[in-house]
């Protein structure tokens, strides 16, 4: 009888510091054989809808959380039955016996929690949060992010290791925590708090010094942090969907996934990079005229072609002279760091709230490229389908507050961005021509800068390069 072990599958970091996920569907039950990399559920993060795959494959035995629950990174979520690769090296014991020679429960099922695979051959897939899997002392081994192999150095030279909870071992003890120096303190340290709740503090703007831990030992938890932000909600299964019953004089919604992150990104910003905002109306009439061209070319045939994908261009070109906006404002390094491409983020409105995805390489594309990513980027905003890779590293947005019939507003900065354009309506509007009035084809631009960033010249120079573009196309060719 071939031994077995049950593995628990925790919830991995599904990109870029991400604290929680909400599972929306699971792709499998209890009982169900699945293949390595099999799709086993559809989850939520505050960024995407992401399909997470098996990392084993074996039979479902158990599933941890039910729909519509936000889980926590590193909280185990599903567990598998799986075959004990360590059987085949206790040749010759009996069945039902565990490798350590114990008796094994349920009939010959050895619980295993440790997550490094026995059979160094034998490679699990790794997943984002879970650290690269390595080989050393002849087997095969995950090192956590940020932790240091006390086997390579000194013990007076390993530093405390910050471990990742998606990282640590079902059997681990609690998660690892951050310390620092209290004089009060018996061991000169206290526990402060947990990394997902230094990136919600980080979020959300909050300096964990302010903020009294209630946990274990004073360990600031997520609801300390929530608590002092004034944001405190419940996340649970029933809360999942707006709850009102007729006759009731307001309906409530939790706040998570997409919304959840969208606030905290722009409170961040609001209240951490000083916003400047200038407005500039020009005569786009040349700028339709040549779309209406471009349309009815071969060239473009089949292509979606609006106003925005030659604001967009326009955009870059603009850039070129004016590079101070395409930047970033490194406050723990204390450096101004200015990208040398250009990833274009395109704010989308989606039934999911706003996301915020960037077209890669922007810089290097031709209108026609530009227009093609612009309508692959669109279609898959709207079907909340795009990757968190996607939602990051974006270098400067643009917002078309346009389609909406809005002229002209005060966009915030995308976290991490030096600029972002808003672009008005196009509307029909009286305008001075060769001193005569006459219709014209207007649009207003709004442009908010991170005045730490970007002075009010640079600012001012960019949208009127900008403006030059959209009011005479044929200006590209005193830029380039």
């Amino acid at each position: 009888m071939t031994a077995t072990m049950i593995k628990e599958f925790r919830l991995p970091d599904l990109g870029e510091g991400l604290t929680e996920s909400e599972i929306l569907s699971w792709k499998v039950a209890v009982g169900d054989t699945v293949a390595l990399n099999q799709v086993i559920a559809e989850v939520e993060t505050a960024k995407a809808v992401v399909e997470l795959p098996s990392p084993f494959a074996g039979v479902v035995a158990a599933l941890h959380e039910q729909p519509g629950t936000v889980v926590e990174v590193g909280k185990p979520i599903v567990s598998f039955e799986v075959e004990d690769a360590r059987s085949s090296e206790n040749a010759g014991s009996s069945n039902g016996a565990a490798p350590n020679g114990g008796a094994a429960p349920n009939g010959g099922a050895a619980s295993q929690t440790d997550e490094a695979p026995a059979n160094p051959a034998k490679r699990e897939p790794n997943l984002v949060g879970y650290g690269a899997v390595v080989e050393h002392s002849g087997r095969t081994v995950r090192r956590a992010r940020g932790t240091v192999r006390t086997d390579a150095v000194a013990p007076a030279a390993v530093p405390p290791a910050t471990v990742p909870p998606a990282a640590v071992s079902p059997a681990a003890a609690p998660p690892a925590v951050e310390h620092e120096t209290a004089a009060d303190s018996g061991t000169g340290e206290r526990p402060r708090s947990t990394p997902p709740v230094r990136k919600l503090a980080r979020d959300l703007g909050i300096d964990l010094a302010n903020v009294s831990g209630t946990g274990p030992g004073g360990l600031i938890t997520r609801e300390d942090v929530q608590s002092f932000s004034g944001a405190r909600h419940e996340d649970t299964a029933t809360d999942v969907a707006p709850s009102a019953s007729e006759g009731e004089r307001e309906t409530r919604t939790p706040i998570k996934g997409v919304r959840k992150f969208t606030a905290a990104a722009m409170v961040q910003s609001a209240f951490t990079a000083p916003h400047v905002t200038e407005f500039l109306t020009v005569d786009v009439t040349a700028t339709m005229d040549l779309l209406a061209r471009l349309k009815g070319s071969k060239a473009f045939e089949g292509v979606k072609l609006t106003p925005l994908t030659i604001a967009a261009k326009a955009v870059l070109i603009a850039l070129r002279n004016n590079p101070t906006l395409n930047s970033r404002w490194d406050e723990e390094r204390q450096e101004i760091v200015q990208f040398n491409y250009v990833n274009l983020g395109i704010a989308a409105a989606t039934p999911r709230g706003l996301t915020v995805p960037n077209i890669k390489d922007a810089h290097g594309l031709s209108l026609h490229g530009l227009a093609t990513e612009l309508s692959e980027l669109t279609a898959t905003a709207r079907a909340g389908k795009t990757a968190p890779a996607g939602l990051s590293g974006g270098t400067i947005s643009i917002t078309n507050i346009g389609v909406f019939g809005i002229d002209a507003g005060t966009p915030i900065l995308n976290p991490g961005e030096a600029a972002i354009v808003a672009l008005g309506a196009v509307r029909k509007a009286p305008w001075v021509v060769n001193d005569e009035l006459a219709v014209r084809q207007v649009m207003s631009l709004s442009l908010s800068f991170d005045h730490r960033l970007v002075d009010g010249e640079q600012g001012s120079r960019f949208l009127s390069d900008l403006g030059a573009i959209l009011t005479d196309p044929a200006m590209v060719m005193t830029m380039v």
